[in-house]
């Protein structure tokens, strides 16, 4: 197992990426922590991964919430080998018609939260230690109507480089993946039944050179490659995980048929 008796801190790991990710890592033999801000989803995330984790609710845009749950739970695991920064959320920000309370909360919960996450975490983090920050194809493409949450995720991509400066001394690693479109609740709140589901999928996926939505557990498993030794010299850099949409653009289904 490739993560035997480490130990993991995941946010925002009661659902989508974050919660495959904490089912992968308890597989490799990890002790987990994932922390949320939603009770039932804890506890039902915590019902199925198990002994081998435990869950602190917190809102990571909460900075004393989110100290309190990274201190409860890193000392319940004796110390942190792997902190996975995932929690994020998205707002509609078109301009002209983007309010500023959504704005900020989605740079306070997607940038300010996740260093705070690992200031907070930083005292209980052990030497060689892997950080991992979740990124997003927007910090690229241009979407419209998405400025905030594109902001924010250029932001942690910079960010990333800074904290492997500052961490190389102890030999922490800091990466970042990078997701495409995927099937993950971040779109309940665009698509909240599953004919709107359907219909959105089907357009992202056109949007995509492989043809189709990613799954949290192809994400899980490139943070399990940042998180275990088969990463120990991978420092300061992202890993994209998009079916090719910011690679080979051009060849993406929509795209292909207009030619």
């Amino acid at each position: 197992m490739k993560l035997r008796n480490k130990t993991a801190l995941i946010t925002g790991g009661n659902s989508g990426i974050g919660l495959a990710t904490a089912r992968l890592f308890v597989k490799e033999g990890a002790h987990v922590a994932i922390v949320g801000r939603d009770q039932a989803r804890l506890d039902t995330a915590k019902a199925e991964l198990g002994e081998a984790a435990i869950a602190v609710r917190a809102d990571v845009g909460d900075f004393a919430q989110l100290n309190a749950a990274v201190k409860s739970a890193a000392e319940a695991l004796g110390g942190l080998d792997i902190v996975f920064a995932n929690a994020g959320i998205g707002a509609d920000t078109a301009l002209g018609k983007a309010k500023s309370d959504e704005f900020e909360a989605v740079i306070r919960t997607n940038v300010t939260g996740v260093f705070f996450t690992f200031q907070a975490a930083l005292p209980y983090l052990r030497d060689g230690a892997s950080l991992i920050l979740n990124g997003s194809v927007h910090a690229v493409l241009g979407m419209p109507g998405y400025s905030a949450y594109a902001a924010s995720k250029a932001a942690v991509r910079a960010m990333t480089r800074n904290l492997a400066s500052e961490l190389s001394p102890r030999g922490i690693r800091v990466n970042i993946i990078v997701p495409g479109p995927a099937k993950t609740p971040i779109w309940d709140r665009v698509a909240p039944n599953a004919q709107a589901r359907a219909a959105l999928e089907a357009n992202l996926a056109a949007l995509v050179p492989l043809g189709r939505l990613g799954e949290a557990e192809e994400v899980a498993k490139v943070a399990l490659f940042l998180a275990s030794d088969d990463s120990s010299n991978v420092q300061g850099t992202e890993i994209v995980v998009d079916g090719g949409t910011i690679g080979a653009p051009a060849g993406a289904p929509r795209l292909r048929a207009a030619s």
